[in-house]
């Protein structure tokens, strides 16, 4: 796998010590003369001071060698003999310096200073040119001017260096041992765990490489820590994980390079290099989430991808205004959007995560031009988005949260209508339900909020050409679903909706019935009559419409016919219970006729309901004289 690139160089090789400084060296302020000795025959043919220089320096230091202070010129003689690549006889005066200083003749702390700063240059130069093994023996002069017991900052980055050059050569154990010193001298230094880092990646300890790491992302965003001007004034704290996640790569350690990744994106200030180690990061995290079983495990994985997207999105709103750099924002918002849709795919069984990722495809499809692929993404994300809000409304266990869910779903309902009504002109979408499911949705939330423009909403809704009779009965449904109670208007959608499947050449048996049966529950409810709603004489016509398609019609459910039946007789009960015998023995009749149409159950009801309604004829006969005109 190809992954972008962000990274800098894996080497890090900190500077000399900042308290190194050099004295001014002789023979090199600005302006002087050349030396008289240029005058000597000998001598002619030289060009340069510095050669005169160090020839006086040389008979210097054999001259003074007995000298107290000869240690300074001591010191810059070795300087310029590694400056003339003469390292044999530098490394014999350095050894002379180590036994001197080691014994009767110590050098002052500011010549230590010096000489550290000298071997310290000269072992950066053999790292530059990739000879680990000599830096080694010049940072190795460099320790022995340090006590077994000293404590300073110094020696744990000399330590450090060290580490880095044991790393080239393959040498683990040394560098570990160099590490481990480093942190006993310096535990809270940055650049002390990355080395931890580097080995535990080496060693294949990943859980100790990934505890590093939040080490090291800890330290970076301590403001307190004493490594921070030292970050700030040379070395980002984005380059040491950029580092390491490239380090972490190159050694298969992929979950550690991640982390290493998330946290670069989380330090970084620059929006490009933000987005690239996001790119990445995905890269290596989705081929695993998309195996992984449903889990906690994975709950947390898209927990985290969510928050990486979210930083994405912060950095798109980062871009300046130039034409180059919006193009190039247009294009890194296509992937984020295309990869937060793809996430939004995969938690089909966690609806509110769903929903989050689904909201930031919309928000980063919106850096993108509004063209018609864009403007079909940016509906259909926010029509899912608000069908599982909607969805969460129903569910909700407060008053106070389904509100809130409803008033946030009707806010992406009017933003996709605007989208939806750009959308319309630029091809055929006669078989998009989206306007549809905006009408639904809409009315839904109205309704359960007791919206007083419910009432215009629906003027517009009964005048729409495009309504189908399914349409109708979800409108009938949503208006009696708690807390919404409107009955009149699941009523009049039900007739409506009737209507419909009766105007067709060939009526869907099936469907009439289920719309009828919802129509007659509606209308006649268990126990109560409500004349005011729905009039007896309107609901006998309905019986009567269902007996004529029966007539003329194969397929009608039995189990419908039975109902009907049951309901028709019920009413005839009730009838009679209210002494409105001419009523009752008219619906009863009618529930006569529905069995006649029964095959499989008629044997079943038969007999009893012929006994019973012989019964019941006798008994209205006696009292129809009394009480024959009914109200």
């Amino acid at each position: 796998m190809a992954y972008p690139a962000i990274f800098f160089s894996l080497d890090v090789v900190e500077d000399l010590p900042s308290m190194y400084q050099l004295p001014v060296k002789r023979g090199e302020e600005q302006g002087e003369e050349p030396c008289p000795v240029m005058k000597f025959p000998a001598l002619r043919l030289l060009e340069t001071r510095e050669y005169v220089g160090f020839y006086f320096l040389k008979i210097i230091c054999e001259h003074f060698k007995s000298s107290e202070n000869i240690g300074k010129a001591l010191l810059l003689h070795i300087d310029m003999l590694l400056q003339r690549k003469e390292e044999l006889l530098a490394k014999e005066k350095i050894e002379e310096i180590i036994l001197g200083h080691q014994t009767e003749r110590q050098l002052t702390k500011e010549l230590v200073s010096w000489l550290h700063d000298i071997l310290w240059k000269k072992a950066a130069r053999s790292f530059e040119v990739q000879n680990y093994a000599d830096a080694l023996h010049w940072y190795y002069f460099s320790l022995r001017f340090y006590s077994s017991d000293q404590t300073h900052l110094d020696l744990a980055k000399l330590q450090r260096n060290m580490a880095s050059c044991y790393l080239h050569l393959k040498q683990l154990d040394k560098a570990k041992e160099a590490v481990t010193k480093a942190e006993r001298q310096d535990p809270t230094n940055v650049f002390t765990h990355f080395y931890i880092f580097k080995i535990a990646i080496i060693e294949g300890n990943s859980d100790r490489a990934l505890q590093a790491i939040t080490t090291l992302d800890n330290l970076l965003t301590d403001e307190e820590s004493e490594d921070n001007d030292l970050l700030t004034n040379r070395r980002s704290p984005t380059m040491l994980l950029s580092l390491a996640a490239r380090f972490a790569l190159e050694n298969g350690q992929q979950i550690v390079a991640g982390k290493a990744l998330e946290y670069l994106a989380q330090h970084s200030e620059d929006p490009q290099q933000v987005l690239t180690a996001l790119k990445c990061l995905f890269c290596l995290v989705l081929p695993k989430v998309s195996q992984m079983l449903e889990s906690e495990n994975k709950k947390n994985e898209m927990d985290r991808l969510l928050t990486c997207l979210n930083t994405a999105l912060l950095k798109l709103a980062l871009f300046d205004g130039r034409p180059s750099t919006l193009d190039l924002r247009a294009n890194e918002a296509h992937w984020f959007r295309k990869t937060a849709w793809n996430l939004a795919v995969q938690c089909d069984k966690d609806p509110v995560t769903m929903r989050e990722f689904f909201i930031l495809s919309y928000k980063m499809s919106q850096f993108c031009p509004p063209d018609q692929v864009i403007l079909i993404a940016q509906k259909t994300c926010l029509l899912m988005a608000a069908a599982v809000d909607l969805e969460q409304g129903r569910k909700a266990s407060t008053t106070f949260e389904q509100v809130m869910l409803l008033n946030r779903a009707l806010e992406q309902i009017h933003k996709c209508k605007d989208i939806w009504n750009l959308l319309k002109p630029t091809g055929d979408f006669s078989n998009d339900p989206c306007e549809t499911l905006l009408l639904l949705y809409e009315f839904e939330v109205k309704s359960k909020m007791n919206d007083p423009s419910l009432d215009s909403f629906l003027e517009s809704v009964w005048e729409l050409p495009y309504l189908e009779s399914k349409t109708l009965e979800t409108i009938a449904s949503l208006a009696m679903e708690m807390p919404a109670h409107y009955p009149s208007i699941a009523l009049k959608a039900l007739k409506r909706a009737l209507l419909l499947h009766k105007k067709k050449e060939s009526i869907d048996v099936l469907k009439y019935s289920k719309c009828m049966h919802n129509l007659v529950k509606l209308s006649v409810p268990n126990r109560v009559l409500s004349a005011e709603l729905c009039p007896l004489e309107e609901v006998w016509g309905y019986f009567e419409d269902v007996l004529g398609l029966i007539s003329r019609t194969e397929g009608y459910p039995e189990m419908e016919i039975l109902w009907l039946m049951i309901k028709s007789w019920n009413t005839g009960i009730l009838m009679y219970s209210r002494s409105k015998y001419v009523s009752a023995e008219k619906w009863c009749g009618l529930a006569l006729r529905f069995l006649d149409h029964l095959s499989s159950l008629k044997r079943i009801y038969e007999t009893r309901m012929n006994v019973l309604h012989s019964e019941l004829m006798e008994a209205a006969d006696k009292n129809k004289g009394s009480r024959f005109n009914e109200e």
